[in-house]
């Protein structure tokens, strides 16, 4: 939240009933909560922990997701955090979070790829499906997402495989051990703001205009060509149609990372940890917590670090998920916020979403 100023004719209101509630919009959303093993609240399971607060900037703006067996295979975990931003950031962050893993789904059984493919596969229907994503959000009748959008970090483990897609400033940390055992943070995305020169160049190339205002220098933001709106403070994220023609994408940098036992956990968090904490500060934390509550307490650390480094902000919305690799060593009696009995539920829901 807080990546976007007010534009020309956005409207001032970040009140989550602004969007209107269709009946099948209700049912989309009843089926996905009756998915097993798939946690979106602040919970845990044995292979990781999820945790989101709301800031002091408004409502709360975030949307996370933990999703064990995913495709309905063993061993498979896809999770991600959405931070959205502008009037209906709240609402596009929720709708990414429960489409976008449905749209993945669905390049894999179009294309009848596996979900232990080859990179180079996986990457195009990440690719094909954050493209399909932004699409429907332009479509979407009920849902304005011209002023408004929300980044996306998700990763996909399979077995020893990681496949992680950043859109936005949204970061992923792996937890690691050195050839002398000491635990190391390795960043694996990229922060993708205005000011990274390849960023830059493309939006300018598009006529858009990229520079920090007097009152914060540190912020480069992305302007039309002759308005001084919207102010993004991101080059890449789903939704924000008003800068899609001036070089703003949603075009995801997709990564492979080859699991090893010396690699302990991977974090995903919004802004509002990265803002205030270090990449080693974030994997000291989660090190030293139980595993069930390490996004909490990661959560909690960021809170008080608002407080400490920087008194006279107002607090932005922090969102977390830690999924841990090697989960045997924790307790082994998963427990979950959402149950139910019919494990291919999530199957007949890319129809919802499609």
């Amino acid at each position: 939240m807080g990546s976007c100023l007010s534009g020309t004719g956005a409207s001032a209101s970040c009140d989550e009933s602004a969007t209107p509630i269709t009946c099948s919009n209700y049912n989309e959303e009843m089926g996905l909560h009756r998915v097993p093993r798939r946690l979106f609240l602040n919970g845990s399971s044995h292979v990781g922990s999820l945790f989101c607060k709301q800031g002091k900037k408004g409502i709360n703006q975030d949307a996370i997701l933990l999703w064990e067996n995913f495709c309905s295979k063993e061993d498979t975990v896809f999770c991600g955090v959405f931070d959205g931003h502008g009037p209906n950031g709240h609402t596009i962050a929720k709708k990414v979070r429960d489409c976008f893993p449905l749209k993945l789904m669905a390049q894999w059984n179009d294309q009848n790829i596996a979900v232990d493919a080859n990179f180079a596969t996986l990457r195009e229907s990440f690719l094909k499906a954050s493209k399909v994503m932004d699409k429907e959000l332009k479509l979407h009748h009920h849902l304005d997402c011209y002023w408004s959008g929300t980044t996306a970090v998700t990763l996909l483990k399979q077995g020893h495989s990681l496949v992680v897609a950043n859109v936005g400033d949204s970061r992923a940390v792996l937890g690691t051990r050195d050839i002398h055992g000491s635990l190391v943070a390795v960043q694996l995305t990229t922060d993708f703001k205005p000011n990274l020169p390849r960023e830059a160049e493309r939006i300018r190339m598009c006529k858009g205009r990229v520079f920090a205002l007097r009152n914060e220098p540190g912020v480069s933001r992305v302007w039309l060509p002759k308005v001084n709106a919207p102010g993004l403070a991101m080059a890449r994220a789903f939704g924000d149609f008003s800068l899609k023609e001036f070089g703003v994408i949603s075009v995801p940098d997709v990564s492979y990372h080859r699991l090893t036992d010396k690699d302990q956990f991977v974090v995903l968090a919004t802004d509002g940890v990265w803002d205030v904490l270090s990449n080693k500060e974030v994997v000291g934390i989660v090190a030293s917590a139980p595993r069930s509550s390490a996004a909490r307490i990661l959560v909690d650390s960021a809170v008080q670090a608002w407080r400490t480094k920087l008194p006279t902000s107002k607090t932005d919305d922090c969102s977390v998920v830690c999924l841990f690799f090697d989960f045997d060593a924790d307790c082994k009696s998963p427990h979950y916020k959402i149950h139910s009995s019919n494990d291919n539920h999530s199957h007949n829901l890319m129809r919802d979403c499609s």
